[in-house]
């Protein structure tokens, strides 16, 4: 970081360290004054312009031991910040209603500025719906979009490893400071990502995890996208949230239809009636996004299943696209417990059908 980057930087991190002053209270400072200025304006000009007392007083202790930890933590290889003011802030994210006044990275800060496409949905997701977000964000990201998510449980972590799978890029949007992995287990998901992305917050270094923040990361979630994908959702859900901030910024938003008795289906329904592109393939999204076509695509990751021999392929023919159990399957055909339930785990482990709870199966490709 050079020296006079450095200078002004310090600047819009002691703001952002002042207790209980939000993004819009920063920007109304700055529409009046420079950065370094704001800290030596007098009590008299500053309310004057109609600032509390409280924010006055702040503006007079500024937490500058803060700072120099903050600053420290950028001197780190791949670690970043960028104000407002940088020409590096993502454009799509200053278009939007209070924006971060300052946006800290880990990882590459170039993938910031290509298209990405944000996938979201519930954290206990079916196996249909992790399914579905691995598969929409390999296709997705081998075709060049960059694959955004928050990094929590379930279909974002789906959509973040999809994304790897196929050797794409991939951001990640932390409701914590980037010295910390919430939750916990993600430690090695968010290594990769930085590896292949770039994690990104709001949050200076040293913020645990609250849950005010966490619908505060949704809007940076979509406001990062060109366009929102809901894999799974309940009707009162984070994700329904994230995508009515979507809507709000202007941005494409997506949803995937589910059967009227998946509770998780509720979410992603709703969305379809209010507007939402109802997706099946990735070329639904590509066809509204636009810059995006099917020859533009690369070939789908190769996986790593095997033939199935005659046998296999008739009981998958047997096994619908909702819940089964062993016993109807032994039903519809010529096979024992036995051999249906050898069979399934074989299709299980190529990735055909997922074992759900009560022991029953379902198609999944």
């Amino acid at each position: 970081m050079d020296l006079a980057r450095n200078s002004e930087l310090k600047y819009w991190l002691a703001l952002l360290r002042m207790p209980g002053v939000g993004g819009g209270t920063i920007q109304r400072l700055l529409e009046h004054f420079e950065p370094e200025m704001i800290f030596s304006a007098s009590r008299a000009s500053l309310g004057a312009l109609g600032f509390s007392d409280r924010l006055i007083s702040l503006l007079q202790a500024p937490d500058w031991q803060a700072v120099e930890t903050d600053l420290a933590w950028l001197e780190q290889a791949g670690n970043h910040a960028f104000t407002l003011r940088d020409p590096e802030y993502p454009p799509q994210l200053k278009e939007i209603d209070r924006p971060p006044p300052v946006l800290f990275v880990k990882g590459d800060p170039a993938v910031l500025a290509e298209p990405q496409l944000a996938i979201v949905g519930s954290r206990n997701p079916s196996p249909v719906g992790i399914s579905t977000a691995l598969q929409f964000a390999e296709v997705l990201a081998g075709a060049g979009l960059v694959i955004t998510s928050g990094l929590a449980l379930g279909i974002d972590a789906a959509s973040h490893q999809g994304a790897l799978n196929a050797n794409g890029r991939t951001v990640a949007v932390a409701g914590t400071g980037l010295d910390r992995v919430y939750p916990a287990r993600h430690k090695d998901l968010a290594m990769q990502i930085v590896e292949h992305g770039a994690l990104v917050s709001e949050f200076p270094p040293g913020t645990g995890a609250k849950a005010s923040h966490f619908p505060l990361r949704n809007r940076i979630i979509s406001g990062l996208c060109l366009g929102l994908l809901v894999v799974e959702a309940a009707q009162q859900s984070g994700s329904l949230i994230t995508a009515r901030l979507a809507l709000e910024q202007n941005r494409e938003v997506f949803a995937i239809p589910g059967s009227i008795h998946n509770p998780l289906a509720r979410g992603c329904n709703a969305l379809i009636r209010q507007g939402a592109k109802l997706v099946e393939t990735a070329e639904d999204i590509f066809e509204e996004l636009g810059q995006y076509n099917q020859q533009s695509m690369r070939a789908e990751p190769e996986s790593a299943q095997t033939v199935l021999d005659l046998e296999q392929q008739n009981l998958l023919n047997l096994i619908p696209y909702s819940p089964t159990t062993v016993d109807a399957l032994v039903h519809a055909g010529t096979w024992s417990v036995e051999e249906v339930s050898s069979m399934l785990l074989v299709l299980e482990l190529q990735g055909y059908v997922a074992g759900i709870a009560g022991g029953s199966y379902l198609r999944i490709k």
